[in-house]
């Protein structure tokens, strides 16, 4: 008996590949990684992104690859050196202000950073700070920082300017 509907299976299959170049939002030259095999051969190989990493490809480009992994480990760990230099750490801004407490700018992500250069002397990625919504008036606030897969809670003033 047929109702009319139908049922579709899709199985996912994966393909490990070596990059050969970046790939935004993939991954970089010489990582290592599993794919499905559908973005594999529709995507990566016909554009000579990629190979499909063989024993023989393994061999080959063995020192490219051992030499990756040991960059993603070294980033691997200045990023858990960033993550722990955050903590406990605070912001203080000062802005032009209104008599009400508004300020007649919101604050961005890009002065947030600068502000951690300034005051703690850290570099932080642009796209590392997260503020929910625009700051705009004093006050306290939470800001989030996305140091590798882990996120920082940091404390911010912002008070009026004199």
């Amino acid at each position: 008996m047929n109702d009319g509907s139908r049922t579709h299976q899709y199985t996912l299959t994966l393909m490990e590949v070596l990059l050969l170049e970046d790939v935004n939002g993939i991954g970089k030259k010489n990582d290592l990684l599993v794919v499905g095999d559908g973005f594999a051969l529709n995507c990566l190989l016909p554009t000579r992104k990629a190979l499909v990493a063989t024993p023989t490809v393994r061999k080959r480009y063995a020192d490219q690859i051992r030499k990756r992994a040991e960059e993603k480990e070294s980033d691997r760990s200045r990023q858990v050196q960033a993550a722990s230099a955050l903590a406990g750490k605070s912001l203080q801004l000062a802005r032009k202000a209104s008599k009400t407490g508004k300020l007649y700018a919101a604050i961005s992500e890009e002065q947030i950073r600068e502000a951690f250069k300034v005051q703690h002397d850290l570099d932080i990625a642009s796209d590392a700070v997260v503020i929910e919504q625009p700051i705009k008036a004093v006050g306290k606030f939470t800001i989030q920082v996305q140091v590798g897969n882990a996120q920082q809670t940091v404390p911010m003033e912002v008070t009026a300017e004199k």
